[in-house]
Protein backbone atom coordinates (compact mmCIF):
# COMPACT_ATOMS: atom_id res chain seq x y z
CA UNK A 1 0.00 0.00 0.00
CA UNK A 2 1.34 3.43 -0.94
CA UNK A 3 2.27 5.70 1.97
CA UNK A 4 0.85 9.18 2.41
CA UNK A 5 1.90 12.14 4.55
CA UNK A 6 0.24 12.60 7.94
CA UNK A 7 0.79 16.03 9.48
CA UNK A 8 -0.23 18.03 12.54
CA UNK A 9 -0.02 21.82 12.92
CA UNK A 10 0.75 22.20 16.63
CA UNK A 11 -0.89 25.41 17.85
CA UNK A 12 -3.39 26.21 20.58
CA UNK A 13 -7.05 27.17 20.22
CA UNK A 14 -6.41 30.90 20.78
CA UNK A 15 -3.69 31.18 18.12
CA UNK A 16 -5.80 30.43 15.07
CA UNK A 17 -6.29 33.04 12.35
CA UNK A 18 -10.07 32.90 12.85
CA UNK A 19 -9.64 34.65 16.21
CA UNK A 20 -6.71 36.93 15.35
CA UNK A 21 -8.86 40.07 15.38
CA UNK A 22 -10.44 39.41 18.79
CA UNK A 23 -7.67 37.68 20.77
CA UNK A 24 -4.64 40.00 20.93
CA UNK A 25 -1.24 38.38 20.80
CA UNK A 26 -0.17 39.95 24.09
CA UNK A 27 -2.95 38.04 25.89
CA UNK A 28 -1.81 34.56 24.83
CA UNK A 29 0.14 33.88 28.01
CA UNK A 30 -2.94 34.64 30.12
CA UNK A 31 -5.21 32.10 28.41
CA UNK A 32 -5.71 28.45 29.39
CA UNK A 33 -3.45 26.22 27.33
CA UNK A 34 -4.89 22.97 25.98
CA UNK A 35 -2.30 22.18 23.33
CA UNK A 36 -0.29 19.74 25.45
CA UNK A 37 -3.19 17.47 26.41
CA UNK A 38 -4.65 17.58 22.90
CA UNK A 39 -1.32 16.82 21.21
CA UNK A 40 -0.69 13.97 23.63
CA UNK A 41 -4.08 12.57 22.64
CA UNK A 42 -3.07 12.69 18.96
CA UNK A 43 0.20 10.96 19.83
CA UNK A 44 -1.80 8.19 21.53
CA UNK A 45 -4.06 7.81 18.48
CA UNK A 46 -1.07 7.58 16.15
CA UNK A 47 0.68 5.08 18.44
CA UNK A 48 -2.43 2.89 18.59
CA UNK A 49 -2.55 2.88 14.79
CA UNK A 50 1.20 2.27 14.51
CA UNK A 51 1.80 5.32 12.30
CA UNK A 52 4.33 8.14 12.29
CA UNK A 53 3.79 11.67 11.03
CA UNK A 54 5.23 15.17 10.80
CA UNK A 55 4.41 17.72 13.49
CA UNK A 56 4.75 21.34 12.37
CA UNK A 57 5.25 22.88 15.80
CA UNK A 58 4.80 26.56 16.58
CA UNK A 59 7.96 27.96 18.16
CA UNK A 60 5.87 29.82 20.76
CA UNK A 61 4.45 26.48 21.91
CA UNK A 62 7.83 24.71 21.89
CA UNK A 63 9.42 27.45 23.98
CA UNK A 64 6.82 26.97 26.71
CA UNK A 65 6.43 23.20 26.42
CA UNK A 66 9.81 21.70 25.43
CA UNK A 67 8.89 18.32 26.93
CA UNK A 68 6.02 18.05 24.44
CA UNK A 69 8.44 18.47 21.54
CA UNK A 70 10.70 15.82 23.05
CA UNK A 71 7.76 13.40 23.37
CA UNK A 72 6.82 13.95 19.74
CA UNK A 73 10.38 13.34 18.56
CA UNK A 74 10.72 10.38 20.93
CA UNK A 75 7.71 8.76 19.28
CA UNK A 76 9.55 8.64 15.98
CA UNK A 77 7.74 11.59 14.42
CA UNK A 78 9.36 14.32 12.36
CA UNK A 79 9.66 17.72 14.04
CA UNK A 80 9.11 20.55 11.55
CA UNK A 81 8.48 24.28 11.91
CA UNK A 82 5.22 26.21 11.89
CA UNK A 83 7.15 29.43 12.44
CA UNK A 84 7.38 31.11 15.82
CA UNK A 85 4.50 33.54 16.28
CA UNK A 86 1.78 32.35 13.86
CA UNK A 87 1.87 35.55 11.83
CA UNK A 88 0.79 35.70 8.20
CA UNK A 89 3.94 35.60 6.10
CA UNK A 90 2.69 37.98 3.43
CA UNK A 91 1.85 40.51 6.16
CA UNK A 92 5.20 40.57 7.98
CA UNK A 93 7.63 40.85 5.06
CA UNK A 94 11.05 39.27 4.38
CA UNK A 95 13.01 40.57 7.39
CA UNK A 96 10.47 39.64 10.04
CA UNK A 97 9.84 36.34 8.29
CA UNK A 98 13.52 35.49 8.46
CA UNK A 99 13.66 36.38 12.15
CA UNK A 100 10.51 34.34 12.84
CA UNK A 101 11.67 31.13 11.16
CA UNK A 102 15.20 31.46 12.54
CA UNK A 103 13.88 31.77 16.09
CA UNK A 104 11.48 28.84 15.64
CA UNK A 105 14.13 26.58 14.12
CA UNK A 106 16.56 27.27 16.95
CA UNK A 107 13.96 26.55 19.65
CA UNK A 108 12.71 23.36 17.99
CA UNK A 109 16.17 21.96 17.34
CA UNK A 110 17.20 22.69 20.90
CA UNK A 111 14.13 20.83 22.21
CA UNK A 112 14.19 17.87 19.84
CA UNK A 113 17.92 17.45 19.36
CA UNK A 114 17.36 16.84 15.65
CA UNK A 115 17.64 19.04 12.53
CA UNK A 116 14.45 20.84 11.49
CA UNK A 117 14.20 20.91 7.70
CA UNK A 118 10.45 21.27 7.06
CA UNK A 119 8.23 24.34 7.31
CA UNK A 120 4.54 25.14 7.00
CA UNK A 121 3.35 28.74 6.89
CA UNK A 122 0.51 29.79 9.21
CA UNK A 123 -2.76 29.77 7.27
CA UNK A 124 -0.90 28.76 4.08
CA UNK A 125 0.21 32.38 3.80
CA UNK A 126 3.03 32.10 1.27
CA UNK A 127 2.87 31.78 -2.48
CA UNK A 128 4.63 32.66 -5.71
CA UNK A 129 2.74 35.91 -6.22
CA UNK A 130 2.50 37.45 -2.75
CA UNK A 131 5.79 36.18 -1.29
CA UNK A 132 8.22 35.31 -4.10
CA UNK A 133 11.06 35.84 -1.60
CA UNK A 134 9.84 33.31 0.99
CA UNK A 135 11.17 30.05 -0.48
CA UNK A 136 14.72 31.43 -0.97
CA UNK A 137 14.72 32.74 2.62
CA UNK A 138 13.70 29.29 3.86
CA UNK A 139 16.61 27.75 1.97
CA UNK A 140 19.05 30.32 3.33
CA UNK A 141 17.91 29.52 6.87
CA UNK A 142 18.56 25.80 6.49
CA UNK A 143 15.19 24.35 5.50
CA UNK A 144 14.81 21.79 2.73
CA UNK A 145 11.08 21.85 2.05
CA UNK A 146 7.91 23.80 2.59
CA UNK A 147 4.32 22.54 2.75
CA UNK A 148 2.57 25.88 2.62
CA UNK A 149 0.73 26.29 -0.69
CA UNK A 150 -2.86 25.13 -1.13
CA UNK A 151 -3.82 24.94 -4.85
CA UNK A 152 -7.41 26.13 -4.26
CA UNK A 153 -9.35 29.37 -4.28
CA UNK A 154 -10.25 30.51 -0.74
CA UNK A 155 -10.95 33.84 0.93
CA UNK A 156 -8.06 33.41 3.41
CA UNK A 157 -5.47 31.51 1.38
CA UNK A 158 -4.84 29.57 -1.78
CA UNK A 159 -3.03 29.67 -5.11
CA UNK A 160 -5.37 27.82 -7.51
CA UNK A 161 -2.91 27.89 -10.40
CA UNK A 162 -0.10 26.23 -8.39
CA UNK A 163 1.06 22.71 -9.28
CA UNK A 164 -0.53 19.88 -7.34
CA UNK A 165 2.67 17.85 -6.97
CA UNK A 166 6.04 18.86 -5.45
CA UNK A 167 7.71 21.74 -7.30
CA UNK A 168 10.30 24.47 -6.81
CA UNK A 169 8.68 27.94 -6.83
CA UNK A 170 12.08 29.66 -7.02
CA UNK A 171 15.36 28.26 -8.38
CA UNK A 172 17.18 29.38 -5.23
CA UNK A 173 14.45 28.20 -2.87
CA UNK A 174 13.26 25.04 -1.16
CA UNK A 175 10.95 22.45 -2.67
CA UNK A 176 7.25 23.08 -2.09
CA UNK A 177 5.13 20.04 -1.22
CA UNK A 178 1.62 21.43 -1.74
CA UNK A 179 -1.55 20.51 0.05
CA UNK A 180 -3.77 17.93 -1.62
CA UNK A 181 -6.72 18.61 -3.90
CA UNK A 182 -8.81 16.22 -5.96
CA UNK A 183 -9.97 16.99 -9.49
CA UNK A 184 -13.72 16.48 -9.69
CA UNK A 185 -15.77 17.62 -12.68
CA UNK A 186 -12.87 19.81 -13.74
CA UNK A 187 -12.62 21.58 -10.38
CA UNK A 188 -10.03 21.42 -7.62
CA UNK A 189 -11.72 20.15 -4.45
CA UNK A 190 -9.74 20.59 -1.19
CA UNK A 191 -9.17 17.32 0.63
CA UNK A 192 -6.09 17.81 2.81
CA UNK A 193 -7.93 17.97 6.12
CA UNK A 194 -8.75 20.83 8.49
CA UNK A 195 -12.28 22.19 8.25
CA UNK A 196 -12.94 20.30 5.03
CA UNK A 197 -12.35 17.02 6.88
CA UNK A 198 -15.01 18.00 9.40
CA UNK A 199 -17.42 19.40 6.79
CA UNK A 200 -17.55 16.60 4.21
CA UNK A 201 -19.19 13.26 5.07
CA UNK A 202 -16.37 10.85 5.79
CA UNK A 203 -17.10 8.49 2.84
CA UNK A 204 -16.92 11.49 0.47
CA UNK A 205 -13.65 12.71 1.99
CA UNK A 206 -12.15 9.22 1.70
CA UNK A 207 -13.27 9.01 -1.92
CA UNK A 208 -11.65 12.37 -2.70
CA UNK A 209 -8.38 11.29 -1.09
CA UNK A 210 -8.37 8.05 -3.04
CA UNK A 211 -9.04 9.98 -6.24
CA UNK A 212 -6.15 12.35 -5.49
CA UNK A 213 -3.88 9.42 -4.58
CA UNK A 214 -4.03 8.16 -8.16
CA UNK A 215 -1.52 10.89 -9.00
CA UNK A 216 0.84 10.20 -6.10
CA UNK A 217 1.06 10.60 -2.31
CA UNK A 218 -1.51 12.81 -0.58
CA UNK A 219 -0.99 15.26 2.26
CA UNK A 220 -3.32 15.31 5.30
CA UNK A 221 -3.26 17.78 8.17
CA UNK A 222 -5.10 18.38 11.43
CA UNK A 223 -4.67 20.49 14.58
CA UNK A 224 -4.70 19.47 18.25
CA UNK A 225 -7.67 21.77 18.92
CA UNK A 226 -9.74 19.90 16.33
CA UNK A 227 -10.19 16.96 18.71
CA UNK A 228 -11.21 19.23 21.60
CA UNK A 229 -14.96 20.01 21.57
CA UNK A 230 -14.70 21.30 25.16
CA UNK A 231 -12.37 24.18 24.29
CA UNK A 232 -13.43 27.73 25.24
CA UNK A 233 -15.90 29.51 22.98
CA UNK A 234 -14.89 32.92 21.62
CA UNK A 235 -18.21 34.73 21.47
CA UNK A 236 -16.64 37.96 20.21
CA UNK A 237 -15.38 36.36 17.01
CA UNK A 238 -17.35 36.94 13.79
CA UNK A 239 -20.06 34.36 13.12
CA UNK A 240 -18.27 33.06 10.03
CA UNK A 241 -15.09 32.48 12.02
CA UNK A 242 -16.96 30.68 14.78
CA UNK A 243 -18.77 28.45 12.30
CA UNK A 244 -15.51 27.47 10.65
CA UNK A 245 -13.63 26.86 13.86
CA UNK A 246 -16.23 24.95 15.89
CA UNK A 247 -17.75 22.96 13.03
CA UNK A 248 -18.25 19.30 14.00
CA UNK A 249 -15.39 19.14 16.53
CA UNK A 250 -17.09 16.14 18.15
CA UNK A 251 -16.56 14.14 14.94
CA UNK A 252 -12.85 14.67 14.41
CA UNK A 253 -11.40 11.99 16.67
CA UNK A 254 -13.67 9.24 15.36
CA UNK A 255 -12.99 10.22 11.78
CA UNK A 256 -9.25 10.30 12.43
CA UNK A 257 -9.41 6.73 13.70
CA UNK A 258 -11.07 5.65 10.44
CA UNK A 259 -8.60 7.62 8.34
CA UNK A 260 -5.62 6.05 10.09
CA UNK A 261 -7.02 2.61 9.21
CA UNK A 262 -8.04 3.38 5.65
CA UNK A 263 -4.68 4.68 4.38
CA UNK A 264 -0.99 4.01 5.03
CA UNK A 265 0.67 7.03 6.69
CA UNK A 266 4.18 8.25 7.35
CA UNK A 267 6.33 11.37 7.83
CA UNK A 268 6.66 14.03 5.12
CA UNK A 269 10.44 13.64 4.98
CA UNK A 270 10.04 9.94 4.14
CA UNK A 271 6.96 10.03 1.89
CA UNK A 272 8.40 12.83 -0.25
CA UNK A 273 12.08 11.91 0.18
CA UNK A 274 12.92 11.90 -3.57
CA UNK A 275 11.49 15.39 -4.09
CA UNK A 276 13.11 16.78 -0.94
CA UNK A 277 16.47 15.22 -1.82
CA UNK A 278 16.55 17.39 -4.93
CA UNK A 279 16.97 20.47 -2.70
Amino acid sequence: MDRHALTVDVEDWFQVQAFAEVIPRHSWDTLPRRVVANTDRLLDLFAEAGVRGTFFVLGWVAERHPDLVRRIAGGGHEIASHGYGHELVHAIGPDRFRADIRRAKAVLEDCAGTPVVGYRAPTFSIGRRRTPWAHPVLAEEGHLYSSSIYPVRHDLYGEPEAPQTPFRPHPAGVVEVPMTVARLAGRAVPCSGGGWFRLFPYPLFRRLLRLAARSGPVMFYTHPWEIDPAQPRVAAAPLRSRLRHYLALTRTEGRLRRLLRDFAWDRVDRVYAPAIASS
